[in-house]
């Protein structure tokens, strides 16, 4: 019989966060992570902020050191892929047909940024956000740039023009949507945004979408549905990230809008668990599957996932959250609201310092609180809570939050 191993297919946080997970367990067999890219594992939020703009080095992103690794016996097998998984024979096969046997398996292969089906799309001054050389690459062009446009308002967007803005570029930030994260947040706080963008400087063109990019070789405009023209000799693509689920459909796992898992994050196949931003997990408290695209949940997912392929059978149950910094705002949402949920505010859009709930019928559905410190776990012990809750204490300032949660 050969030694117990637990191989983690990916090399980000959720897959740094598996291997942790099973160590933490107290799984003594052989731990591997397989990672596409060179280097250690790190984590994304950086990479649209501090990195950026050249406020911290690379090695700040790292997840752990590399004596970490070493310390817990992790195996790093960094710029390798893998190219099948046997869920029969229990096996991982490498780009250089090595193959690794497993009794446990956590898929982590994250995600990849969407392109856009346009002329002009291949163009040189066309960048696309997701890994560290991403982020390197984009630094140095924005530095050199005369103007940079960014399609898409969404989180990456957002958080690159701002970041653009803060180093000096002149930036124009292009979505079809009538505000910034308008499908996210809404028209009231997406507004509350536009503004605050707009008051730093960014040329907002919404409600219209990008019809073509056009230049010789390198870009140098934009060309936009409604006919108009923006100049750029840098563009940043930024209209969301797809699963990358080819490694688990070629296995035969069940897939959907991501891999399919229960609440202990395990696949159709028994031993195999999937994390991060390619988990479609069974979320015990919205009683539906949830693919959540940021880093507390992988962070989160990762470990409990490595912990479940040692054996520790835990369920994965909290709630989505995740975090923004644009210019001097910050943002901390919890939950999974509709759009179509009604919006609840407590505090000033005006001010930009306020709590907003999503809400059906006064039963909450998510929060957000923007510069306002401290009141996460009192949102989240409020989300959980059973029941409705009096909308008009809630919004009431001289009612304090602790004493509802």
């Amino acid at each position: 019989m050969g030694r117990d191993t637990v191989v983690v297919v990916g090399g980000g946080l959720a897959g740094a966060k598996a291997a942790d997970g099973a160590r933490e367990a107290g799984f003594d067999g052989r731990v591997v992570v397989v990672g596409d890219e060179g280097g250690l594992p790190y984590e994304r939020p950086p990479l649209s902020k501090a990195i950026l703009r050249g406020e911290a080095g690379a090695e700040s992103a790292h997840v752990h050191p590399a004596e970490h690794y070493r310390d817990i016996d992790i195996e790093l097998l960094t710029g390798r892929t893998v190219t099948a998984l046997d869920v029969d024979s229990r096996t991982v096969r490498l780009d250089d047909g090595t193959e690794i046997a497993f009794t446990a398996a956590v898929l982590a292969t994250g995600a990849e940024p969407r392109r856009v089906p346009i002329p002009g799309a291949d163009l040189d001054g066309v960048h696309y956000l997701r890994s560290l050389d991403d982020a390197l690459r984009l630094r140095d062009a924005i530095r050199g740039a005369g103007r940079v446009a960014i399609v898409g308002a969404g989180w990456i967007g957002s958080e690159v023009a701002a970041s653009a803005r803060q180093m000096g570029a002149d930036v124009v930030m292009i979505d079809n949507q009538p505000t910034p994260l308008h499908r996210v947040l809404g028209r009231m706080i997406g507004e509350t945004l536009a503004a605050l963008h707009t008051e730093h400087g960014v040329h907002l063109r919404m409600g219209t979408g990008v019809a073509e990019l056009r230049g010789s070789g390198s870009v140098d405009a934009v060309g936009l549905t409604d006919g108009t023209v923006e100049t750029a000799d840098l563009v940043v693509v930024a209209v969301g990230v797809k699963p990358r689920l080819e490694l688990a459909e070629a296995a035969g796992l069940a897939v959907g809008d991501g891999v399919l898992t229960d609440e202990h994050l395990c696949t159709s196949a028994p031993g195999v668990y999937a994390a991060g931003d390619i988990a479609a997990a069974w979320n015990p408290h919205y009683q539906t599957r949830l693919r959540v695209e940021h880093w507390a949940n992988a962070a989160h997912q990762g470990t409990t996932a490595g912990a479940n392929a040692a054996g520790a059978g835990v369920a994965y149950d909290r709630l989505p959250y995740f975090f923004s910094d644009q210019y001097d705002l910050g943002f901390e949402y919890v939950g999974n609201h509709d759009p179509t949920d009604e919006l609840a505010v407590r505090g000033s859009l005006a001010e930009r310092r306020f709590v907003a709930f999503w809400h059906r019928g006064g039963v909450l559905t998510g929060a957000i609180a923007v510069n306002t410190r401290d009141v996460v776990e009192d949102l989240r012990a409020m989300l959980l809570r059973p029941g409705r809750v009096d909308v008009r204490r809630l919004v009431d300032l001289d009612v304090s939050l602790d004493s509802q949660a």
